[in-house]
Formats: structure tokens, sequence, C-alpha cells
């Protein structure tokens, strides 16, 4: 057997690598069209697909649309948003305020991917020294979706800047479930060439060959070829 015969076409490899350098985190692109049942099937499906620790797939879906709960949650938002913009002084506090950060009314549908602390029992396969695989377990599915949704053509932003607690409480969210993610879904006007953040001058994406080090942290890798291909 050789070692292609498991490998993806060529074009069924340009359209994963494509969904991948062009996901976006959308706050202010969304359009009012609803995502059809059989799209957001596929999005949950992928989502929980995803693997997991123990195959414990602690994850949840709550889908909301209600407008009493979106405005719930943007409450909270803003009363975070507002105590994160004291983090900074001058333009870079300027710069922060301009920001779009959340997408949660605007959005057709906001969905929250919770983790499920308990599931699987007490005892969970893989999860003995790392308790918080449960938690990466998640947030696996998170990309799963993220990915579905943009070869579907439909943006995704992660509303970060809230109360966990808060939201756990606005959700009835039992104890030992955690409100990993709350996402704000919807086709969109664009997917933008850079992310927001890049285009606006906030961060830039790190160099990557200067990210990857050979056999220990911050010995140099010994691959001029495969560093070579890192840069371009």
């Amino acid at each position: 057997m050789s070692k292609s015969d498991h490998s993806f076409s060529d074009s069924e490899r340009a359209g994963l690598y494509r969904a991948i350098y062009e996901r976006r985190d959308v706050r202010s692109q969304f359009l009012p069209d609803p995502i059809p049942r059989p799209v957001l099937a596929r999005l949950l499906k992928a989502a929980h697909h995803a693997p997991s620790v123990g195959f414990m797939q602690p994850w949840d879906f709550i889908l909301i649309d209600s407008a009493e709960v979106r405005q719930q949650v943007l409450a909270s938002f803003n009363e975070e948003n507002a105590k994160a913009a004291d983090n900074y002084t001058g333009e870079r506090q300027q710069t922060y305020r301009s920001l779009k950060l959340q997408g949660i009314t605007e959005s057709p549908m906001n969905l929250c991917i919770t983790c499920d602390r308990s599931r699987g029992g007490t005892h969970v396969l893989g999860r003995n020294s790392i308790v918080e695989m449960d938690l990466f377990s998640t947030c696996l599915a998170v990309q799963n979706l993220w990915l579905a949704a943009r070869a579907e053509g439909i943006g995704v932003g992660w509303v970060s800047i809230i109360d966990q607690g808060e939201l756990a409480k606005i959700l009835n969210l039992p104890d030992n479930v955690y409100p990993l993610a709350y996402l704000c879904l919807g086709y969109v006007s664009e997917f933008a060439d850079q992310p927001e953040l890049e285009a606006k001058g906030w961060r830039s994406r790190l160099p990557l060959d200067e990210l990857v080090h050979g056999n220990r942290w911050g010995v140099s890798l010994d691959d001029k070829a495969l560093l070579g291909k890192l840069t371009k």
C-alpha cells in the first residue's frame, strides 16, 4: 500500500486548506438570512464528530434565537467590555473601543457550546493526568464547526468578553456544565482578507519559523528544507 492511498484528492485538500486559511472571527458582516435547517444540521454533525479524550463527547449545543436571551447576554458583554477597555490607555484604548467585538443581536443565530465536566463518569480514559482534557476536547468541536461553517459560507464569531458565571445563569446551566464558547452564526456580506485585529494593527501574525523548535524549547530546528517552506 502506497503512502498516498489514504490521501484526499488535490481539490479536496485545496478545499480543506482554504477553509483553514479563510476562516475569520466575524463580528460585523452578518446578513439577516436564516441558516437553513439542513445546513445547520451539517454544522452540528461536524462539531459532534470532533475527537474527544476517552470518547467522552462532553459537548452540548444550545441554539439561541430568543431576543430576550440575547439582550441579557449583550448586557453581560457590555459590562465586561467596559472593564476590558480600562486595561488600556491613550491611543491603544481608543483603538480597542473602535473594535467591533460581538454580533450578538446582528447574527441570525447564537450558539453556546458547553462542556459537561461530569460526562463519562469519575474516571475517564486518558483524563487521569490532565483533567482539562474535557475542555480541550470541546474546543475541537468548536473548531470543527467553525471550519465547516466557512465551507458553507457561514461566518462565526466567538464572544469571549463575557462573564461565564453570568452566562451560565442566563442559560440555566447545571453546576457541572461550563459555557465554553458563545458563538454568533450567520451568512455574511464578505470574509475579510485578514483577521480584523491584524487589519486594524492590533497584532500581527507571528513568523512561524520562529515558533518551531528542535527536540527542546529554544533549540533551533536543524532542518533548512522545512524552515524554508515555513516562511513561504
